[in-house]
């Protein structure tokens, strides 16, 4: 329940629309609920601008689907899982069909988007595409619809600088890369606006599974810019959604 949605309740129960069995029944449910194992936080909206969104690893196919049909039926605003794996996105699509797929995250109730603030994620390679799809539908799912800028690493940098417009008109971009991480500077150093840097686990040896991207990008010469934890395209999209907001 976001808060537009909470003054709509107040108001139709003081305007007699709803009545105060119904205002009780749907505020139960607040701040949240018990399903299974888990406690799902109908009030995070309120709290946060953004609902709780279902990380799937470690879960069962069982507690996924428990907690994506909470959410559904208790609640009216985007539905998120993510990193789920093939046997949760079976059980929770077999219950809830109509959800969009990106990189083993799936999207139900996907809201309006607006191209406005415009909203650009880079990557660095083609194999830092599946953090890149986590973060474009987790931007979706919170109402910014995305542009996708794949492969512009500085191994060849004259491919980035192919697309310098897209770069400087963006009201706020995403860089994801790996290696050595090299491309969020590049692009911190080419816009004024905020720069969110995602290491990835993409690299040879002393690549070290993304350290050497994410030492690099916290000692970026170009200041201001924000970093994420390793693989975490869902944190930079949070990232740029309360920045936007």
């Amino acid at each position: 329940m976001n808060e537009a949605e909470l003054r709509e309740l107040i108001d139709g129960l003081r305007a007699g629309r709803v009545t105060p069995d119904d205002a009780v029944a749907v505020l139960r449910r607040l701040p949240f609920a018990e399903v299974g194992d888990a406690l799902v936080d109908h009030h995070r909206h309120l709290r946060q601008g953004m609902p709780e969104a279902i990380f799937g690893r470690g879960k069962s196919p069982e507690q996924c689907v428990r907690i994506v049909s909470e959410l559904l039926a208790h609640g009216t605003g985007p539905v998120l899982l993510t990193r789920a794996d093939d046997d949760q996105r079976k059980a929770t699509l077999a219950v809830h069909p109509d959800a969009v797929q990106r990189a083993g995250c799936l999207l139900w109730r996907a809201p309006a988007t607006s191209a406005e603030p415009r909203v650009l994620v880079v990557s660095a390679g083609t194999s830092d595409a599946p953090v890149v799809d986590e973060c474009v539908l987790t931007l979706a799912a919170y109402g910014f619809a995305a542009d996708r800028l794949v492969d512009v690493g500085v191994a060849g940098i004259h491919r980035l600088l192919a697309h310098l417009d897209r770069i400087t008109s963006a009201d706020a971009i995403v860089v994801v890369a790996g290696m050595e991480g090299a491309l969020a500077s590049v692009v911190g150093g080419l816009t004024a606006a905020p720069v969110v840097a995602v290491p990835t686990s993409v690299g040879y040896g002393s690549a070290l599974d993304g350290v050497t991207a994410l030492l690099a990008m916290h000692a970026s010469c170009a200041s201001g810019i924000t970093v994420v934890g390793i693989d975490n395209g869902f944190g930079a999209a949070c990232a740029i959604a309360r920045i936007m907001r």
